[in-house]
Parts: structure tokens; C-alpha cells; sequence
């Protein structure tokens, strides 16, 4: 898909969530907003025209301790509802995010009902799924 195809796509996501603004992506394809308590943010490959959808689940402060990342994928493999993404860790920026990612053009009402499950997988993931991981990850003091 083009830029200009991603930025359409997103837009009419944004504005299916009340932004008048017309938020989207930039001229190098980034975008992002916050959506009450959850953050999603979008990210247009320009040689694969690929869009990646981020919905964040948790930033560190620091990296994780060791096991933990691991931790977020067991849970993914158990089948614990990921809203239709994957277990994303990038560690740039010490984030944890659920991912999915478009090679193709949605049709816009699929991919808001797309990004509206993978919005709310992450806020259940930011709380339940993160406490229950580091539950066992992490050893009680």
C-alpha cells in the first residue's frame, strides 16, 4: 500500500474515534494517539508498503529483567487473546507492544474492528497478562 493509502486508512480510524483533527501519519510515515488509556501507534514501510499497528502495552524504564520478554511470548503461545497481533519488543525505546501488521489495503471498517480488539488486548495485557508474567518471571522478595 502507498503512504498515501496508509495515511487515508488511519485517518479514518482517528476519526471513527472522534478526532476532528485529521491525525495520521507524517511525511515519513509515523503516526500515533492516545485513545483514552491505550496508545497505538502506526508506522508505514515504504519499501514493502507494509503499515505495522502498535498498541502499547507497557514502557520500562529500564530493559526487562531476563526472562521476561520470554515470559510475554509463553503467554502468546497459550493462546491468551492478543486481539488478532503478536508479542512486539522494541528496544529502542524499552517498549512492549501487541503488533499487527498490513501488507495489503484493508477495507476501512475491518481494519477499525481489527485495531479496536487489538486496542483493548493490550489494555487487558497492560494489566492482567503483565501481573500474572511478572508473577512468575520475577521471583518474590
Amino acid at each position: 500500500m502507498t503512504l498515501e493509502e496508509a495515511q487515508r486508512l488511519v485517518q479514518s480510524f482517528m476519526r471513527a474515534h472522534g478526532d476532528t483533527e485529521g491525525s495520521g501519519l507524517n511525511a515519513k510515515g509515523f503516526g500515533g494517539a492516545a485513545l483514552g488509556e491505550a496508545q497505538i501507534y502506526f508506522e508505514h514501510a515504504k519499501d514493502s508498503g507494509a503499515l505495522k499497528c502498535s498498541a502499547l502495552i507497557y514502557r520500562f524504564r529500564d530493559a526487562p529483567r531476563p526472562g521476561v520478554i520470554d515470559g510475554f511470548r509463553a503467554e502468546e503461545k497459550s493462546g491468551t487473546d492478543t486481539g488478532g497481533g503478536k508479542v512486539d519488543y522494541e528496544t529502542e525505546n524499552k517498549s512492549l507492544f501487541l503488533s499487527r501488521t498490513y501488507g495489503v489495503l484493508p477495507a476501512e471498517q475491518q481494519f477499525k474492528e481489527d485495531l479496536d480488539r487489538l486496542v483493548e488486548a493490550s489494555l487487558n495485557w497492560g494489566e492482567e497478562v503483565f501481573n500474572r508474567v511478572a508473577d512468575r518471571v520475577v521471583p518474590a522478595k
